[in-house]
């Protein structure tokens, strides 16, 4: 049997394990996809060397820059945009290889491409490796972004605080690309003012579970288009199974 799977913390709130097993059983595969809740990165090798069968690893929050010091190789995406989210496992005479990609660009970029005609602006919410996937997607598709963070590093990027001092109404779109709202933050949304959201943005949100976040439920409520991130999970997914297959 083969096996591929989702390291992260945490991991339960994934819908990957459904999709891609569903996509084993209509191939007639035996091959299983499974959850690994790693409390710390460092925990990865021990898993390598529990589960042998393992030929591809996706990686969620907290560890898609974290995991890269575990990795032999790097394609070209993962490497420019410094996250990965999809692990190659090559098992040659017993010595393992592991090589990182990010098929979030894609993902995101192929979710998100139906709505950009004539929009230009982007404000993304959050600056680790998700955030990192969505602006490369938007440069690819050209659109300019602005990041937002609780403690930026550097002067281009904003603060929740610098945010009160700009209008909203210059972005086309608004993507929270954070954990806030998912699973036990199902109550928290980013903290921006949604007054100044209305019908000409369209407001994403990667998470997907809960299908509405509250970010969504308030955008919404001020006329904007809301997406939520199942699409990109898809076509990431499926970018994903390429990798560890080709």
């Amino acid at each position: 049997m083969i096996k591929f799977g989702l390291i992260g913390n945490p991991v339960e709130h994934s819908a990957s394990a459904d999709y891609f097993n569903k996509k084993f059983e209509q191939q007639g595969s035996e091959d299983r996809y499974e959850l690994f809740q790693l409390s710390k990165i460092e925990e990865l090798e021990q898993l390598l060397d529990e589960q042998p069968h393992l030929i591809g690893l996706n990686v969620t929050s907290p560890f898609k820059v974290k995991v890269i010091n575990y990795l032999d190789t790097l394609d070209e995406e993962a490497e420019y945009i410094g996250a990965v989210n999809t692990i190659k496992i090559v098992n040659e005479d017993g010595i393992k290889t592991l090589k990182g990609y990010n098929t979030d660009v894609i993902g995101f970029a192929e979710s998100i491409r139906p709505y950009t005609k004539g929009k230009s602006r982007a404000l993304v919410l959050g600056t680790g490796g998700a955030a990192m996937a969505v602006v490369r997607a938007f440069d690819k598709l050209y659109i300019e972004t602005t990041l937002v963070s609780r403690n930026p590093q550097k002067e281009d990027i904003l603060s929740y605080e610098d945010l009160h001092n700009k209008d909203l109404a210059f972005y086309d779109f608004i993507v929270n690309a954070t954990p806030v709202g998912m699973d036990k933050d199902k109550e928290e949304c980013p903290q921006i003012d949604y007054s100044q959201i209305n019908s000409s943005h369209i407001c994403y949100d990667l998470i997907y579970n809960p299908e509405k976040t509250l970010f969504l439920e308030k955008a919404e409520k001020q006329g904007a288009k809301i997406l939520n991130g199942i699409e990109m999970l898809y076509k990431q997914a499926e970018e994903a199974y390429l990798c560890w297959t080709k």
